[in-house]
C-alpha cells in the first residue's frame, strides 16, 4: 500500500538530532532560537517565535492581539478543527464562512458579509498549500493571521507568504511540508506581539503571575527542523514536479484541481462528478491510500446548516500521495490510477 502521508527524513537530520543529544541540552535553547531565526529569514520577516505545534501557535497569535470573551474570529468551515479549538481556548466565538470553489480558501465575499463590530481578527488558511488572493483580506483593516501551516515556500505575486499578515503560523507536524515531529512558530514584523507571545510561550521564572502556557519547542525539534529548511527548495522541486505529472495525466479528463501558481502542492486535490467514498475505495483496491483531505468541516461540529461550497468539496475533494519520498515507479502508478477512476 502506497502510504497517504510520508514525512522524508533522511541521515542529515538524524545527525543533528545526535548533536544535540550528544551536547545533553535536549529543552528549548540554542537549537530553537536559531531555527526561528532561519524560518523569519526564509520568509522575510523580523523575527519567529517557535512553540509545540501549530494549534499553539494559534492561540498564542489570537492572546497576543488581545482576543478574549465577546470577540469574534473570521474562519472557513472547510478547515483543520485547530482553528475552532484555538479560537475557543480565547473563549472567542468563531464566525465561519463558506469557500471559494475555485481555490478552496476562505471566500472573500462570504467574509465581507460575516464582518460586524466585534470582529477581532481574520485567519487566512493556504489550504493544502494553495495561496489565496490576500491583498483582498488585507484591505478590510482587520488583523490577519495568515495560516501557512500547509503553506510553507507558497508564493503570492511572486513573494512568499508569511510577511503580509499581522501575525503568520506554521505547523511541523510529522506529515508537513517541512517537519519538526510537532511543532509550529508564530512570525511577524511586530516586535511587540512577538513579546507578548514569548511571554506567553513558557509559565517559569516569571516574577509577576498572569495565565501562562507551556508551549516551547525542544532543541531536538529544532534540530530536524533546521535540517527540513535547508532542503524545502528540493522539497517543493519534488512536489511541483509530481504534481506536473498527475496533472498531465488528467488534462483531457473533466476534473478540478486547485489552481497551480504559488502552490506548494502539500496536498494534490482531485474533484469529479463521482462521490469521494468510491474514488477512495477505488484507490485502496488498487494498493493506494487517498483520503478525504479534511476530516469533518467546522459547520457541522457546530450543527450549522448552509455553507454549499463547503458541502460539495466534503462531497467530491479527494486528495492523493504527494510528498518527495515518492519514487517515480510509485508516481507514475498513482498517475494511471487516478486517471482510471476518474475516467
Amino acid at each position: 500500500m502506497i502510504p497517504h502521508s510520508r514525512p522524508t527524513i533522511g541521515y542529515e537530520e538524524i545527525k543533528n538530532v545526535e548533536k544535540v543529544l550528544l551536547s545533553r541540552h535536549i529543552a528549548s535553547g540554542n537549537m530553537v532560537e536559531r531555527f526561528e531565526n532561519n524560518i523569519a529569514r526564509y520568509i522575510g520577516v523580523k523575527e519567529g517565535v517557535a512553540v509545540s505545534s501549530g494549534t499553539a501557535a494559534l492561540h498564542l497569535a489570537l492572546l497576543s492581539l488581545g482576543v478574549c470573551d465577546g470577540d469574534e474570529v473570521i474562519i472557513p468551515s472547510y478547515v483543520c478543527l485547530a482553528l475552532l479549538n484555538a479560537i475557543t481556548y480565547c473563549g472567542a466565538r468563531p464566525v465561519l464562512v463558506d469557500i471559494d470553489p475555485e481555490t478552496l480558501n476562505i471566500s472573500f465575499p462570504d467574509t465581507i458579509r460575516a464582518l460586524s463590530k466585534r470582529t477581532k481578527a481574520i485567519i487566512v488558511p493556504y489550504i493544502f498549500g494553495c495561496p489565496a488572493n490576500i491583498d483582498e483580506f488585507l484591505s478590510l483593516g482587520i488583523p490577519i493571521i495568515e495560516d501557512c501551516a500547509q503553506a510553507i515556500g507558497a508564493t503570492y505575486k511572486g513573494n512568499r507568504l508569511g510577511a503580509l499578515g499581522m501575525l503568520s503560523i506554521f505547523s511541523f507536524y510529522a506529515t508537513k511540508v517541512i517537519t519538526t515531529g510537532e511543532g509550529g512558530m508564530v512570525i511577524s514584523n511586530d516586535l511587540k506581539l512577538l513579546h507578548r507571545i514569548r511571554d506567553l510561550r513558557e509559565y517559569d521564572k516569571k516574577r509577576q503571575f498572569r495565565l501562562r502556557y507551556n508551549y516551547k519547542m525542544t532543541d531536538i525539534q529544532a534540530a530536524i527542523g533546521i535540517t527540513q529548511l535547508k532542503k524545502l527548495p528540493l522539497f517543493l522541486k519534488k512536489r511541483r514536479a509530481i504534481a506536473k505529472i498527475y496533472r498531465d495525466s488528467l488534462n483531457d479528463i473533466p476534473v478540478f484541481t486547485q489552481p497551480e501558481e504559488g502552490h506548494t502542492f502539500y496536498r494534490f486535490i482531485i474533484m469529479s462528478k463521482k462521490k469521494a467514498e468510491n474514488i477512495i475505495a477505488e484507490f485502496k483496491k488498487n494498493g493506494i491510500e487517498a483520503k478525504k483531505p479534511v476530516f469533518m468541516p467546522i459547520h457541522r461540529y457546530l450543527g450549522l446548516d448552509g455553507f454549499n461550497n463547503t458541502e460539495e468539496a466534503m462531497n467530491r475533494a479527494v486528495s492523493i500521495p504527494i510528498y518527495p519520498s515518492l519514487n517515480n515507479r510509485e508516481v507514475l502508478k498513482i498517475a494511471s490510477i487516478t486517471r482510471r477512476c476518474l475516467s
